[in-house]
C-alpha cells in the first residue's frame, strides 16, 4: 500500500512539471526537500533545462555546501555557486524577527537577474506542505519574486519527501534538516562571521562525538546545546570533553538543553 501510494505522489507530481514549467532554477540547499526537487527537475524536464543554484554565504555549513556538489555531481544536475552577501544588509544582521525575509530577498534577486539570461525560465525551491504552517517569513519573498513550489502544491509532508527520495536511492532522504546557522541566535542579537563559525565548528564537534542532529543556540558567552531528547543522557557523558572544547571555541560555558531538539525552538520568542 505504501510502495502504491509513493507511485501516487510520483504521478501527482510529474502531472505538475508538465503543465507549471519548462526550464527551470531550482534554489538549492543541499538538503532532503531541494535536493528532491532538483531530482525530479533533472528527471522531468531534462538536463538542459535544469540549472541548480547554491548560495555559499557564511550561514551555510561547509558539510552542506559539499553535499550539494556531490549530489549535483551524482546525479548529472548542472550547478552554480553563488556568492551572497545578507551579512552586509543590516535589515538581516541586526537579526530581527523576520530574518529569513532578508535572506531569501536576496536569494530570489540574485536568482531571478540569472533567470532572466534565460527567457521562460522559472525559479523554484523546496517549500513543502509542512512549511504551510510554520513561521517563515522566507515564503512572503518567494510570493514576491513568484517561486513555484511543487512540493507544497502536490501537499507533500517531510514524511512523503523522505519517502520519495528513499524510493529514488536519494543519499539525502534521511539527513537530518539543516537550517541556516543564523537560527541559531536569539532575535534582536547581531549576525556575525565569527558567530556562525563558533555555531559551526560546535556541531562540527558534536557530530564527531555521533551526534548527527544537533543544534548549538549562541547566546553569547553561552552555548545551549540541543540533541533529540532520547539522546540526551548519551550526550552527558561527553559532557566534559564538550565543555573544555567550547572554552576552545570561545565560549565562556555551556549548557546541554534537558528538554532536547526542538526545531525552531528560539521563534518562541516572538509569541
Amino acid at each position: 500500500m505504501k510502495s502504491q501510494n509513493i507511485k501516487n505522489k510520483i504521478a501527482e507530481i510529474e502531472s505538475w512539471f508538465s503543465i507549471n514549467c519548462s526550464k527551470v532554477i531550482v534554489a538549492f540547499s543541499g538538503g532532503v526537500d531541494s535536493c528532491l526537487v532538483a531530482y525530479l527537475s533533472r528527471k522531468f524536464l531534462g538536463k538542459e533545462n535544469v540549472l541548480a543554484v547554491i548560495a555559499d554565504s557564511p550561514s551555510l555549513k561547509r558539510k552542506d555546501l559539499e553535499v550539494a556538489k556531490s549530489f549535483c555531481l551524482d546525479f548529472d544536475i548542472n550547478l552554480e555557486i553563488i556568492q551572497t552577501k545578507e551579512l552586509e544588509n543590516p535589515n538581516y544582521a541586526s537579526n530581527p524577527i523576520d530574518r529569513c525575509y532578508f535572506c531569501k530577498f536576496t536569494l530570489y534577486d540574485e536568482l531571478y537577474a540569472i533567470a532572466e539570461k534565460y527567457p521562460g525560465t522559472d525559479i523554484m525551491n523546496g517549500q513543502n506542505f509542512d512549511d504551510l504552517g510554520d513561521y517563515r517569513p522566507g515564503i512572503k519573498a518567494a510570493k514576491e519574486f513568484k517561486v513555484l513550489k511543487p512540493l507544497a502544491d502536490c501537499n507533500f509532508t517531510k514524511i512523503d519527501i523522505r519517502e520519495v527520495a528513499l524510493y529514488f536511492n536519494l543519499p539525502t532522504w534521511d539527513k537530518p534538516a539543516s537550517p541556516c546557522l543564523s537560527s541559531r541566535i536569539p532575535y534582536g542579537q547581531e549576525v556575525t562571521v565569527e558567530k556562525l563559525r563558533q555555531i559551526e565548528e560546535a556541531e562540527n564537534m558534536l557530530n564527531s562525538l555521533g551526534f548527527e542532529d544537533v543544534r548549538v543556540r549562541h547566546f553569547g558567552e553561552k552555548a545551549k546545546i540541543e540533541v533529540p531528547g532520547s539522546q540526551v543522557k548519551r550526550l552527558k557523558i561527553h559532557e566534559e570533553t564538550i565543555r573544555k572544547n567550547m572554552l576552545d571555541l570561545g565560549f565562556e560555558c555551556c549548557e546541554i538543553d534537558e528538554e532536547g531538539l526542538v526545531s525552531g525552538k528560539l521563534n518562541r520568542a516572538i509569541a
